[in-house]
């Protein structure tokens, strides 16, 4: 019989968050599929626990996918972890998992900690319906573009982002959501430093960019969806959008994408644009 591949999440932070079943799952495996085997050497040294680990990773997941299928089919258990958190959300291992259900092998959750659903708990907005992007694009132009096809969607956004990259993400997020969008910013959570800020998206980025100690950690970036209100309270006319566009794209491209957003034509917007010079 095939072995058994577990899928199991991790503390996000605070190592007391793991499951007392997660716990037993990774003794009783026979490999550990990780990310980084270093960073996850200390978890497992913390709780006792000696399985082998074996490092699978965004650039090597194609070509170790392979040996960990075949220990799999000779009937060996795997738990799959990845650095924080439940694997596969915005980390490696879905080719893995998904190679493993087409031959017909177990693939059980372990479910726990999420940075995502984590950070919607505690973010006081609309949690009946969200949106998970995680992580923007870190080329300027390539993320405002992502950012405008987002602009008019319903549910709660949710972004992971970098440090280093939050001033300008929330610089481009005033630009096409507007100032007054209500945002927070949930970082280094279950951590010491937790911090949880619920602020329109001007006054969001105005705090961080005053206090050095937002611009550290681990970071949750979650935006409430479009409604008829913040339509009021900021309209983006469609020749603005296109301009927004223009200026990081060429204009045949900038006013396809226009168009999908604002359901004009190109022609129509051409001539907007013209005429708002």
């Amino acid at each position: 019989m095939p072995g058994t591949l577990y899928v199991v999440a991790t503390p996000i932070g605070h190592l007391d968050d793991i499951s007392l079943r997660a716990l037993e799952t990774l003794k009783a495996v026979k490999l550990i599929a990780c990310e980084d085997t270093r960073h996850s050497k200390k978890l497992l040294n913390h709780f006792g626990i000696t399985t082998p680990l074996f490092a699978l990773h965004a650039h090597n997941e194609e070509a170790c996918a392979d040996v960990l299928i075949e220990r799999l089919v000779a009937g060996d258990d795997i738990g799959l972890i990845s650095d924080a958190g439940t694997p596969l959300i915005s980390d490696p291992g879905c080719r893995f998992v998904a190679q493993a259900k087409s031959l017909g092998i177990t693939v059980s959750p372990l479910p726990g900690a999420c940075a995502a659903i984590a950070a919607l708990s505690v973010a006081g907005l609309p949690s009946h319906t969200f949106h998970f992007v995680g992580f923007l694009s870190s080329k300027g132009g390539a993320r405002k573009k992502q950012l405008a096809t987002l602009a008019h969607e319903s549910p709660t956004l949710i972004f992971y982002e970098a440090p280093h990259r939050i001033i300008e993400t929330l610089s481009d997020m005033v630009v096409v959501f507007g100032p007054e969008r209500m945002a927070c910013l949930a970082r280094e959570m279950t951590k010491t430093f937790e911090t949880v800020l619920r602020l329109p998206l001007a006054e969001l980025l105005a705090l961080v960019q005053k206090d050095p100690n937002q611009t550290r950690g681990e970071m949750v970036l979650l935006i409430q969806g479009d409604s008829q209100k913040s339509h009021q309270a900021h309209h983006l006319a469609p020749e603005h959008i296109y301009q927004l566009l223009q200026a990081e794209l060429p204009p045949s491209k900038a006013a396809k994408l226009a168009a999908k957003i604002t359901g004009l034509s190109k022609k129509d917007l051409y001539l907007g644009g013209d005429q708002s010079d």
